[in-house]
Order: structure tokens, then C-alpha cells, then sequence
């Protein structure tokens, strides 16, 4: 069963009625929107010469890592094609960026990957993001609502009370890391359940991190359930998504998804890995060809379950020098902050890693005098949302131009 008929569209309507959403959202960012005005003026292009999906993708994109610079130096209405009390919320992310939400139907457009992965009228669904101020709560209930589902707004955090909503509940389905809900199984088997007959979880739609098979594998088999991923940013909201058969995540219907070079911008032939770019089909605050950060490449070849649009072939590492650990994403910039504030600290470095399966992140410092070590560890976790290990190193420990991060993980 399809969510609607877009995902089985030609290639040629596709491409027709996806020109035909960004020929819109040009128009109105080239009248409304400071920040394209201003992008395109410094690109050398008109608007009368992005005439086609071709021409379009030689507009320079817009870095993630540089809305943060942008919503600081010329505010967040620079950016909107509305007044800001036109919106329906504004939201606000680790970095930190402002995160808009418009007023139109399932602004995030999550719906359509919801129903893919299963998700029906009269499920029980139990969502595990957070809902303050950042989005990914919200984003993820509103679609949920959409279909048909009731929604436990349970949030992150309190591992026995999730067990215990999931038992005196009839709980059908999961939102939330995939991480998170391994944690929640090992909880409620050392608590004497037994998963598959005291739970009744039977569908999992996770995001946030990587999902290693290993961990999909273990994760259905302690519950008996479905587990399936999509992928977006807060920014943006959903940009692919799995279906019944796992075999990439689907391109969603309610963006142009391109994979590009990440030092020219422009699209790669299908099957190269490069920068995921996207253009969100939404009017009030237009992306226009925002650069994720992300690698991945594209699979053109039919999958089962009869949808016809392109497949992303995972996630494959990042473009930039940040990392994503636990659903939040490490910027170099904001480590020099932290560090700033120990004069101790001679050189720097975060090494992530995932032994045994599970995301760890260590922070070495390089001291030329002892340092209370644990405020360190708290003045990290108040800037970037992460408690790191802290290791001290002697003073020439790490180079002053050794790579300040460093991702060591294995998938």
C-alpha cells in the first residue's frame, strides 16, 4: 500500500512536477527571501537563467554550517519569505540554528515514509525524541497524527518508565535512535519481560544515527519487531526513507534530492558518491539546494515494493569536518569554544568511535598544567549536547595542526 500516488510516478512526471515545485519557491525566494537575492547575485546568475532542473544546479548551494553564521549576522527573517509570526513554531538546534516550521500540511513530510515503514490508523506509538525546543519530537508526531496514530509523547531518558508505558500499554510501534531502543529491550529483559509476548512492539521507525545492520539485526530480534530508518535534518525534515524491503532509503516526494561534488556543487552521475543536496518543496523559509554534509550515492535499480523513485545507498560519512554522534552533530568550532576556557589546555582533539556497536566520544587535551578534568567533561556537555571522556595527554602530546576531530567508526 502507497501513501500516495507520487511514489509511483514516471521519471518524466517526476522530473515535470519537480521543476514545476522549484520554479515556484525561486519566485518567491527571488522577491521574498534576502539571503537567495543576495546568493544569487554573488553566483553571477539571474533568475530568468535557472530555467530547467539542469540550469538550477548551477546555483551554488548553501552549507548547512553556514546558517548558523547567517541567522546570527542578518537574522532569521532574512532567510524567511514570511513574518516570523506567520510561522506555525520556530524551533532551535545544537549550533545554534533556528529551525522554522511553515504552516502547510505535514510541513516535515515524514507521513509518506511513516506509511512505508507500516505505520497504520489505530497504531500506538511511542516517541522517544526530545520535545524541547528541539524539533525532532513535533516533527515526528504531527505525520504519525496524520495517518491515524495515537502518539505517547514520552521523550527521551527515563529507560524504566518507557518499559513500563510499553507493558500497561498496548504500545504497537517506536520513534526514536535505534541505540536508544536496544537500551530499552536490555532494560525490560533484566526487569524479567519477555520482549515478544509481554511488549507488543512490532514496528520501529528510527533515525538520528547510523544504523548499522548488526544493530537492526539485534534490535529485531529481541522484540519480534520491523526495524526501519529515515533520514532528514532538522532543517529540512524528510529527505529519504526505507520501505518493507530494505534496500535503500526511498527519495522523498516533497523535495529535489541531488548528490553533488562537494567542491563544485554540481549533480554526480547516479551510482558516485557525493554531497546529499536538498530542496524542500517549502515556501516560507526556501533552502534552495541546501548541502547536507552528508555522503552518499544513489540506486537506480527497481525495489519490490513497486515505488519508483531513487534509493539512497545509506549514509556514507561527511563531506565536512563535523561528525554526528547520538542524533547531535559535533562542530569543531564549538570544541575550540570549551577549550578556550582552560588555559591549560595546550591542543585539542575528539575522537569518535563505536567498539562493541555502541557511539563513544573522547575528548585528549594536551596540558601544560593539571586541570580539573570533570569540569572540563561539564563544559562540553553544556555546548554540544555530549558527555565526552576526557583524556589528559602531557604537554607535545598532539600537534598544534593535528585534525581536531577525528571519526574513527566502523560500519
Amino acid at each position: 500500500m502507497l501513501y500516495h500516488d507520487l511514489e509511483t510516478q514516471s521519471p518524466e512526471k517526476r522530473e515535470a512536477r519537480q521543476w514545476k515545485a522549484v520554479r515556484k519557491l525561486l519566485e518567491k525566494a527571488a522577491k521574498d527571501s534576502g539571503e537567495f537575492r543576495e546568493r544569487l547575485e554573488r553566483s553571477g546568475l539571474t533568475l530568468r537563467e535557472l530555467d530547467s532542473l539542469a540550469a538550477y544546479s548551477a546555483l551554488p548551494p548553501l552549507r548547512k554550517k553556514e546558517l548558523i553564521s547567517l541567522q546570527a549576522e542578518r537574522g532569521l527573517d532574512w532567510l524567511l519569505t514570511c513574518k516570523p509570526g506567520e510561522l506555525r513554531r520556530i524551533y532551535q538546534s545544537p549550533g545554534p540554528i533556528f529551525d522554522p516550521e511553515g504552516a502547510e500540511q505535514d510541513y516535515w513530510g515524514w507521513a509518506e515514509g511513516f506509511f512505508a515503514v507500516g505505520f497504520r490508523p489505530g497504531d500506538l506509538v511511542q516517541m522517544t525524541f526530545s520535545y524541547h525546543l528541539t524539533p525532532a519530537g513535533l516533527m515526528l508526531e504531527e505525520p504519525l497524527r496524520e495517518i491515524g496514530c495515537a502518539v505517547i509523547p514520552a521523550g527521551p531518558g527515563n529507560t524504566e518508565v518507557q518499559v513500563e508505558l510499553m507493558r500497561r500499554l498496548p504500545v504497537t510501534g517506536f520513534v526514536g535512535m535505534a541505540s536508544y531502543l536496544r537500551v530499552i529491550g536490555e532494560k525490560a529483559r533484566a526487569l524479567g519481560l519477555d520482549l515478544r509476548k509481554d511488549l507488543g512492539i512490532r514496528k520501529a521507525f528510527v533515525a538520528a544515527e547510523r544504523l548499522p545492520e548488526s544493530l537492526r539485526a539485534e534490535v529485531e530480534e529481541l522484540f519480534g519487531a520491523t526495524v526501519r530508518q529515515g533520514y532528514g535534518t532538522a532543517d529540512v525534515g524528510c529527505i529519504a526513507y526505507e520501505c518493507e524491503h530494505p534496500q535503500g532509503m526511498h527519495l522523498s516526494s516533497r523535495a529535489l534530492v541531488e548528490i553533488c561534488d562537494p567542491e563544485t556543487g554540481r549533480p554526480l552521475p547516479v551510482g558516485e558518491t557525493g554531497e546529499v543536496v536538498v530542496t524542500p518543496f517549502t515556501r516560507d523559509y526556501p533552502l534552495l539546494r541546501l548541502a547536507t554534509g552528508d555522503l552518499s550515492s544513489l540506486i537506480e535499480a527497481p525495489c519490490p515494493c513497486g515505488r519508483t523513485s531513487l534509493r539512497l545507498d545509506g549514509i556514507k560519512g561527511r563531506a565536512d569536518d563535523t561528525a554526528k554522534v547520538k542524533g547531535q552533530f559535533i562542530y569543531p568550532a564549538q570544541a575550540a569554544q570549551v577549550a578556550a576556557q582552560f588555559p591549560q589546555v595546550a591542543a585539542w582533539q575528539i575522537v569518535v568511535s563505536n567498539p562493541g556497536g555502541k557511539d563513544r566520544i573522547k575528548v585528549r587535551l594536551a596540558l601544560t598544567d593539571p586541570m580539573d578534568a570533570a569540569a572540563f567533561q561539564a563544559a562540553f556537555q553544556a555546548l554540544l549536547k555530549l558527555k565526552p571522556e576526557v583524556e589528559p595527554l602531557g604537554p607535545d602530546a598532539i600537534a598544534q595542526d593535528a585534525r581536531r576531530l577525528v571519526d574513527e567508526r566502523t560500519f
